[in-house]
């Protein structure tokens, strides 16, 4: 009796916690879209925001150039005490200054480096489009990848299914005295195997699901449902159209352009140092704690001053900057090589996948077929155990290979669009 009234608080405990968990234990699995994972990873991934950091960044550069335009102003204080002589008793004192300081010309070189610093944003601005791209096409094929080991658990759960009716077929005739103990055997064995390929592309399943998570920056313990599916859809530009695209939308073309200005600004401001600079100077000083209280005399100056000869530093500093101009070109040109490149290699892996779609499709319905007559041959008396299973396992690579080419087809596809600099899932 006391064991039982003991009991009814723990009961009433528990009780309690279930109910407070039942909401997250109800709560429904979130469905993503290819477009909803795609847009949760734009959203959170951490590399998008480094690259929008790193514009903010160029953006202040530029900021920072662009005061090279303008005066500045100083504001400078000292205090002085002079201890007693046998001349002269204790003093001390404050000296004030302001100062205005105007370089009005100076070669060039700050419109130089106002120019690099803006070209430097547009490369940055560039790089958050590029690292976009990256984060839609990891996205994608990370969606790709969570459908296509989807279907291989589906296409090893049918196999392990086949494989089980078989074996109960081949014990039933067994025990009938119309086969050999040989026939159950091997089919334990192919049962086994089968259950052994279920349990790693399940597995694989799970490991597709974290990564796309990762991709997407969202809780790793969340419950996920993606309501897409693996489909074929033909990419309808051709090759030529894919490369003139390429040349003109992807962010490393546009990126190399921007380095070779950056360097032709580089040259501007190394030349910059042949020629004179003027400057425009305005002072005050006083020597009380305050402001004078009526303007004053100010100390006005223009002054012009040309480096006539420096040793030879300004002309290597210019053959500096060409070498690097040069650089520069060569990487633009290396670029956009490399962009070509890029694309050739995916649009001819998407033909290749394209092709092996129209085959394999085939090859699963043909498959299908034969290990429907070896059944029947087998049940009938007339076929082998080899047979059905032989006929099993093409069947199960028939499947295998049919959504491979689809993943494949899909993941070269996405590739391409990146390539060509587009985004993917628009």
């Amino acid at each position: 009796m006391p064991f039982r009234y003991a009991k009814k608080p723990a009961i009433a405990l528990l009780a309690a916690a279930l109910l407070l968990n039942a909401p997250a234990a109800l709560a429904a699995p979130q469905e993503l879209s290819l477009q909803d994972s795609i847009a949760a990873a734009v959203a959170n991934n951490p590399a998008l925001k480094m690259a929008a950091a790193d514009k903010d960044r160029a953006a202040y550069g530029v900021d920072e150039a662009k005061a090279g335009r303008w005066p500045t102003l100083s504001l400078g204080s000292t205090y002085s005490r002079q201890p007693a002589t046998d001349y002269s008793p204790d003093s001390d004192g404050v000296n004030n200054s302001l100062r205005l300081n105007w370089q009005l010309y100076n070669g060039g070189r700050t419109e130089g480096l106002v120019d690099q610093a803006e070209e430097g944003l547009t490369s940055a601005a560039l790089g958050v489009d590029k690292a976009e791209q990256q984060v839609r096409l990891d996205a994608a094929a990370g969606y790709y990848g969570v459908l296509q080991t989807k279907n291989l658990v589906t296409v090893n759960e049918e196999a392990v299914k086949n494989l089980q009716e078989h074996l109960k077929t081949a014990q039933e005739k067994f025990a009938a005295g119309l086969v050999a103990k040989a026939d159950v055997l091997r089919s334990q064995v192919e049962l086994a195997n089968a259950q052994q390929n279920l349990i790693k592309s399940q597995n694989n399943y799970d490991l597709a699901v974290a990564s796309l998570k990762n991709v997407m920056s969202i809780d790793p313990d969340s419950d996920i449902v993606l309501t897409d599916a693996l489909k074929y859809e033909k990419y309808d530009k051709s090759l030529d159209d894919s490369i003139a695209q390429a040349h003109a939308s992807r962010p490393e073309v546009a990126q190399a352009q921007a380095a070779v200005n950056m360097a032709k600004s580089g040259v501007q401001v190394a030349e910059s140092g042949k020629l004179p600079t003027l400057t425009f100077g305005a002072s005050k000083g006083w020597s009380d704690l305050a402001l004078p209280e009526n303007g004053g005399d100010w100390s006005v100056s223009l002054g012009a001053s040309w480096n006539v000869f420096d040793a030879g530093v300004t002309n290597a500093k210019v053959r500096q900057a060409d070498s690097g101009l040069a650089k520069a070109q060569e990487q633009a040109r290396q670029t956009t090589d490399g962009v070509d490149l890029e694309v050739r290699q995916q649009y001819l892996s998407a033909q290749e996948a394209e092709k092996r779609l129209g085959t394999t499709d085939v090859a699963v319905n043909q498959a299908a077929e034969d290990l429907s007559i070896a059944r029947e041959k087998y049940n009938a008396g007339v076929g082998t155990n080899i047979d059905v299973i032989d006929a099993q396992l093409a069947l199960a690579q028939a499947r295998t290979n049919y959504y491979q080419a689809l993943y494949d087809y899909n993941v070269s596809k996405a590739k391409l669009v990146k390539a060509t600099g587009l985004r993917v899932g628009e």
